[in-house]
């Protein structure tokens, strides 16, 4: 198949992978007690396998092989995409489809010395998650609760930071800081299994899945090792398998008194009688359960946090599990949340601005890439250094971030100065302007300039609420659906 030939199939797989999705996501809207019987066919749909192909070859994970040594690359350049995905067909439709086990990569934490296991599908494998996520996704995101944010379309996580941020102005002044230990690698196969029945009654569909959470890892050392549990963290379909099986949490606390199913009157009633009422704001596996009453009301809620994610196989991490009250400020997706006084006046206001450590992370990165050999050209150094600063200002630029933004440009540019230095042993300040700052103090060469992330404006992300969109229409009614 030709370049032209495969873009317009697949602009018409596109479209026909949209409209099955919107009337999945329909008919799950309108009967929260369905149960899809015939999914099957729809994971093995040409179309669906032909946007599942081109999601995992546009993926920058592209580039890694799994165990059977192949990428993205050399399919096309040696079988040939479309003889691929017939194969991939025909082992899914006579049901001789086997996943083979992800390769093991260890991969350090950012801020520690601890490392975590990222699972390598191969890329058949990769194909046949993106399907069956294709699928399954529409489905399940009518029953997920607006608290969750991670991997989830048109969701992110300046969305759970602003909710954060406006109930935490409201009275909600105790926070739960909740950090599920090894979470990917610890959901119980079972319970997951019985939540994944609620919504899909298709057996092939289920023993799919099931099969690639059975379907075990190949060590670093080479060893092979079953996976009793946990879903592989590197999977396309493992972000939302984590996310129905955290869906627990997310339904018990809208559930419970003084959770977001309650009225405002009932709430107002619980303040009046010395009870708390509860808002939860999850990202994957981080959380925060804002809490408004007492220290001892914040405990008793994380208790009960932790014996409903037990029903999961789920732990929570002593470690990073605490109860703070906002005054004292905490940490939340590498954000520092807190309420003081500003300055020069008697009024106290909640803070979001850059924590400690993603600032410290940042400074870490700029740091190695200024120790680079000296022999290269400075415009190679600059390359590598914008798209650091320019993604970490873009995350950070919706908060009281101008004073970081500041800092961590004269930070760099001491860093690349240095550089320089070395480079130049023998070259004076004034030379070194002459020749990389056209006589002023700003680092360029030729037409790289580096990024000066003081010039970066902040502005405020504003608080969505029940207002993000759905990629699908949202209506219970079949006109939406077709």
């Amino acid at each position: 198949m030709n370049t032209h030939a495969l873009e317009f199939a697949l602009l018409k797989a596109e479209r026909r992978v949209l409209e099955m999705q919107t009337k999945l996501h329909c008919w799950a809207t309108d009967d929260r007690d369905r149960r899809f019987d015939d999914l099957f066919n729809l994971v093995a749909d040409p179309a669906f396998l032909l946007v599942a192909w081109d999601r995992v070859r546009r993926n920058r994970g592209a580039r890694s092989a799994g165990v059977d040594g192949q990428t993205a690359r050399s399919v096309e350049d040696g079988q040939g995409v479309e003889a691929f995905l017939d194969k991939v067909r025909s082992d899914l439709k006579d049901r001789t489809f086997c996943p083979l086990p992800v390769r093991e990569r260890m991969i350090p934490k950012p801020g520690t010395a601890k490392r975590r296991r990222l699972g390598i599908p191969t890329v058949r494998d990769r194909v046949v998650q993106a399907s069956l996520k294709l699928v399954l996704e529409p489905i399940f995101e009518a029953d997920f609760l607006p608290c969750s944010y991670g991997f989830r379309p048109k969701r992110r996580a300046h969305d759970a930071l602003a909710e954060a941020h406006d109930f935490a102005k409201n009275s909600y002044e105790w926070m739960v800081e909740g950090d599920i230990e090894a979470c990917f690698d610890s959901i119980d196969h079972t319970a997951l299994m019985d939540r994944v029945r609620r919504r899909v009654g298709d057996r092939r569909v289920l023993d799919l899945v099931k099969a690639f959470l059975k379907s075990g890892i190949l060590s670093e050392g080479g060893h092979s090792e079953n996976t009793d549990t946990g879903t592989p963290q590197g999977g396309i379909l493992s972000p939302l398998l984590a996310n129905i099986a955290l869906s627990v949490l997310d339904e018990f606390i809208a559930a419970g008194p003084g959770g977001p199913n309650s009225t405002q009157g009932q709430r107002a009633r619980r303040r009046r009688q010395n009870l708390p009422n509860y808002r939860l704001f999850r990202y994957a596996d981080d959380f925060l359960i804002a809490v408004t009453g007492t220290r001892e009301q914040a405990e008793d809620i994380r208790t009960q946090a932790a014996e409903v994610l037990a029903l999961m196989g789920l732990r929570l991490s002593v470690e990073k599990t605490a109860i703070t009250h906002i005054d004292e400020g905490l940490d939340f997706l590498g954000w520092r949340l807190q309420r003081h006084r500003k300055r020069g006046t008697q009024k106290h206001y909640v803070y979001l601005y850059p924590s400690k450590k993603a600032l410290q992370a940042v400074k870490e990165k700029v740091k190695t890439l200024c120790r680079q050999d000296t022999n290269l050209p400075l415009a190679a150094v600059l390359h590598q250094l914008n798209p650091v600063l320019r993604g970490w200002t873009a995350y950070f630029r919706h908060g009281v971030s101008s004073a970081t933004f500041q800092y961590l440009s004269a930070f760099t540019w001491r860093q690349v100065f240095g550089w320089l230095r070395r480079k130049h042993r023998r070259s004076n300040w004034k030379s070194l302007r002459r020749r990389y700052c056209a006589g002023r103090w700003w680092p360029a060469d030729d037409e790289v300039v580096l990024f000066r992330c003081a010039k970066v404006r902040t502005n405020r992300y504003l608080y969505r609420g029940n207002k993000i969109p759905s990629p699908w229409p949202s209506g219970t009614t079949m006109a939406a659906a077709t």
